[in-house]
């Protein structure tokens, strides 16, 4: 039997972020697509927006450590995640890593309408 290749929702998020501003990044980003996990930062994964969110639509949430996020190359370029993060985009970035070798985006980031949050979608390499 053929598996199926993840997909994985990754978000980068600030402090202030809400269970709203997720859920902004999210609609603007899975466009109706089913994924299968949730990927963070390992330092926010457990965040109350974030595990509130995902448990809410019974997905893991996966932590991604700052040197995964780091060896990923992002199609996003943020001054502000490459200061703060090391990397262009946390959202690609932890997508991406989850997903797994061979991984690509489906969506780049997409930004909450608060901006408090972004989100990209990864899916993993075809097995």
């Amino acid at each position: 039997m053929e598996r199926q290749p993840m997909i994985v929702a990754g978000f980068g998020f600030r402090a202030a972020a809400s269970h709203a501003s997720l859920q902004s990044a999210f609609d603007g980003a899975a466009a109706d697509r089913i994924v299968d996990a949730v990927a963070a930062p390992a330092d926010k994964a457990g965040a109350a927006c974030l595990s509130g969110w995902a448990t809410a639509r019974d997905l893991p949430v996966w932590p991604v450590s700052a040197d995964q996020m780091q060896a990923v190359c992002t199609a996003t370029q943020s001054a502000h995640s490459l200061s703060r993060r090391g990397t262009g985009s946390v959202a690609e970035a932890v997508a991406l890593a989850a997903a797994g070798p061979g991984a690509r985006l489906l969506v780049h980031r997409h930004i909450s309408q608060d901006r408090l949050a972004t989100c990209a979608i990864a899916i993993g390499k075809d097995t």
